[in-house]
């Protein structure tokens, strides 16, 4: 795998940010988005300790689309 990708949304409830990978079971938070890029190659690299961790990770943030009414 050459780029893992996870999807980063806004923790509305406690603050921070919560990362999900995109294709395997990789979830982290992180409190601020420096703690959350550190959580985030901390999970991944717990998650491929056995096996070759992809060469990046891609992290994107949740768009949202808001209707004005």
């Amino acid at each position: 795998m050459e780029e893992l990708v996870f999807v980063i949304t806004p923790d509305e409830e406690d603050g921070g940010f919560c990362a999900a990978a995109v294709g395997v079971p990789i979830f982290t938070q992180g409190d601020d988005w420096l703690d959350l890029c550190a959580m985030v190659l901390d999970a991944t690299k717990c998650y491929y300790y056995d096996s070759e961790p992809p060469a990046t990770v891609r992290l994107m943030l949740r768009e949202q689309v808001l209707k004005v009414a």
